[in-house]
């Protein structure tokens, strides 16, 4: 009877321990899968370059040299210097997909870093465990902040350092580096995480009205322009001609 006792109370330990093992199992394939898709993008990310300083200069010489044997003579040459230093100036500019990807990238978590610090405030505030309120808040935004914060969250459910995996998401992204500063110094310091993320939602939201406003107003500049450009002419044919036409023939007639 003893051993059907023991047998009977160990069974619930037993399967409790293969459940865990077998949880622990998952979220290290699931850490491993992430990283695994980390890595791969890094090695694929350099292969599609934009271009290069020798493909610039190749073609700024083409451009002028084109230029310059078009229209033939001094003329020509001079031309065809302006057009080689705006063609490798024009192509200085030129951005790769890779970097056009990665800057549209950072603007959308830029966007989406005040809701998201939000969402980690009241999950942190309501005593969730970090690992937890981080992977439910990223499965509650879009991508591409979502996949980052479900990342970070698996991360710190296999008890990485919380340090390390904050600053390097701030490393990887740098629009997000306001966000691991934030969390690295509540970690680091154990004082409530919930202050200094609203203040930083706050933060982030009045920077985005005022960039706002400034895109507004050049806007408004950049529209007046043309019709500055329009009038203008006209104003010098109405106004200035004529007063410059009647002096000079004032002035022929004295002399």
């Amino acid at each position: 009877m003893r051993g059907a006792e023991w047998a009977a109370a160990g069974l619930p330990a037993a399967a409790a321990a293969v459940v865990g093992l077998v949880r622990g199992r998952s979220r290290r394939r699931a850490f491993a899968r992430v990283r695994q898709r980390e890595e791969v993008r890094e090695r694929t990310g350099p292969r599609e370059a934009g271009i290069g300083p020798w493909r610039r200069v190749a073609s700024a010489v083409g451009a002028g040299l084109a230029a310059a044997l078009l229209l033939g003579g001094g003329g020509g040459l001079v031309v065809g210097v302006m057009v080689a230093v705006g063609v490798h100036r024009w192509s200085a500019r030129v951005r790769s997909p890779t970097d056009r990807r990665a800057a549209l990238e950072e603007e959308l978590l830029t966007r989406q870093l005040p809701l998201s610090a939000e969402l980690l405030a009241a999950c942190l505030g309501s005593a969730a465990l970090p690992s937890a309120a981080v992977s439910a808040v990223g499965r509650s935004v879009g991508a591409p902040m979502g996949p980052r914060l479900v990342a970070i969250g698996a991360e710190l459910a296999l008890g990485a350092p919380p340090e390390l995996s904050w600053v390097r998401l701030g490393e990887q992204h740098p629009s997000l580096a306001p966000l691991a500063r934030c969390l690295v110094r509540t970690s680091l310091g154990g004082a409530p995480a919930a202050g200094p993320l609203i203040g930083l939602a706050q933060g982030q939201r009045t920077a985005a009205a005022r960039a706002a406003h400034a895109r507004v107003r050049r806007a408004a500049v950049l529209a007046t322009a043309p019709l500055g450009l329009c009038f203008l002419p006209a104003f010098v044919l109405i106004g200035v001609v004529p007063v410059v036409v009647g002096l000079t023939s004032r002035f022929a007639q004295a002399m």
